[in-house]
């Protein structure tokens, strides 16, 4: 058995017309149940993008824009995890701070207590303060939960050395170790989180979510992602 979280991107659920592609959605409930079924638990955070990206006016303060970007992450758990529920699947969904009764307020006690009776986790809404991105909420709540490890469902097939869609010459690594994500900046997750990674021990795989069955094969072993490290 494992315990694990997911990272999704918010852009991974939508497609050009609209905020949300049930198919893809579906894809990813079906790959989750089939883990679920062998024992797996598993929490997932989910990105913002699809609704907002920052700071996207100078009219609008720093603080309160990671605000809205927060409560995008929220829109998003709620329609996946609904999504998810019409599949047979099991959910809760946390937040740092009270959203009346439309999610439950983070506990540990109350996270894993989820994970262990088989429900997915979602957790939402970052870590509720401004300035610290999904990235960082992923690796706090893995910390948290005591995680085995984390997921990286990302639109790129793995880690490089340089922007692939730049540089035709760059490097894929197929393992590389947080220290020289670190040193080498090497944007697997923001720097914060990477610090977080590495203080922590916490290993990371990132893999293209857009290949078949991807989550599956990337948990089962079938991985041809980028495994980080914690040496």
């Amino acid at each position: 058995m494992k315990r694990f979280l997911l990272k999704l991107s918010g852009e991974a659920l939508a497609n050009e017309n609209k905020k949300y592609n049930d198919d893809i959605i579906l894809g990813i409930a079906g790959q989750v149940k089939t883990l679920l079924d062998k024992g797996n638990q598993i929490g997932i955070v989910i990105g913002g993008g699809n609704y907002w990206r920052g700071r996207t006016s100078e009219n609008i303060d720093r603080t309160k824009a990671d605000q809205i970007g927060m409560l995008a992450t929220i829109m998003n758990c709620i329609y996946v995890s609904e999504m998810f529920r019409s599949q047979g699947i099991g959910t809760e969904i946390f937040t740092p701070f009270a959203c009346s009764t439309f999610t439950k307020l983070f506990s540990k006690d109350a996270a894993v207590e989820a994970l262990s009776q088989g429900k997915v986790v979602f957790f939402a809404g970052g870590t509720g303060h401004p300035y610290f991105s999904t990235d960082t909420g992923v690796l706090l709540r893995a910390i948290e939960v005591d995680a085995d490890g984390i997921y990286l469902a990302k639109a790129i097939d793995g880690v490089y050395d340089s922007d692939p869609k730049k540089n035709s010459a760059a490097k894929k690594y197929d393992k590389v170790s947080i220290n020289e994500v670190i040193e080498k900046n090497l944007q697997v997750v923001d720097m914060t989180a990477s610090v977080l990674a590495r203080d922590n021990h916490m290993p990371m795989w990132v893999f293209d979510l857009t290949k078949e069955n991807s989550i599956l094969n990337a948990i089962d072993g079938n991985f041809d992602g980028t495994e980080v490290t914690c040496d």
